[in-house]
């Protein structure tokens, strides 16, 4: 697994941090329930305390990282529940997007939809989760990016790390090589300019991640 506490550099301090931090809290690197501290974060990104300490308000808003006053900051602890909350959110999105990117997706979105999930098939058959929910994200940031509602994008990036992380610690390769064949058709809905179908099917691939996460709420009961 790449590190993502390493230096960076001095450019948007803030947003660089907080992309290394939530990638090392989606990625596991920094556990469910580890305490944090500003301090040294910042140490180990080569930043000063004070973008740092920014960037983990921003996550604690983001329901990734919890401050408790006088006590102590910790990596918000896996809560099925809470995350299913948030992928009922993330679903609605990816449909809306659908609803108003499908009908007018070009030959170069639907390409770089294939490519996507090219990665995607590939990532599951080696078993490598971190490449597999990327090429996920990528191939459904092309509807979101062809949406052009910055509204939708922003709700998205703000629910979609925790329903990752979860589903970074439950990945199975059966459910991948499902998805493949969700995302095969979604491509050809658009393709098609099937506006009907590729929301249809936005609503078949986010409801079967949902009932997988119901599942994980159960056992976790």
């Amino acid at each position: 697994m790449t590190a993502s506490l390493v230096p960076v550099g001095r450019v948007l301090l803030r947003d660089q941090a907080l992309v290394r931090i939530r990638t090392a809290i989606v990625s596991g690197e920094l556990a469910p329930g580890a305490v944090v501290k500003d301090a040294e974060l910042a140490a180990r990104l080569g930043l000063s305390v004070a973008p740092v300490r920014a960037a983990l308000a921003r996550l604690v808003d983001e329901g990734l990282v919890e401050a408790k006053p006088q006590s102590h900051t910790r990596v918000t602890p896996l809560r099925p529940r809470q995350v299913a909350d948030a992928a009922v959110v993330v679903r609605a999105m990816h449909e809306l997007a659908a609803r108003e990117a499908a009908g007018r997706t070009t030959e170069d979105d639907v390409a770089a939809m294939r490519a996507a999930n090219g990665r995607f098939a590939d990532a599951v058959a080696a078993g490598d989760v971190d490449a597999a929910l990327a090429a996920d994200d990528d191939l459904h940031a092309v509807l979101l990016a062809r949406a052009g509602n910055t509204a939708l994008t922003a709700t998205v990036d703000r629910f979609t790390p925790a329903v990752r992380r979860l589903e970074r610690a439950r990945f199975a390769a059966a459910h991948g090589r499902e998805s493949v064949g969700l995302h095969d058709r979604l491509i050809a809905a658009c393709a098609a300019l099937d506006v009907d179908a590729a929301v249809a099917t936005t609503t078949e691939i986010w409801t079967a991640l949902l009932s997988e996460l119901e599942e994980t709420h159960d056992d976790a009961e």
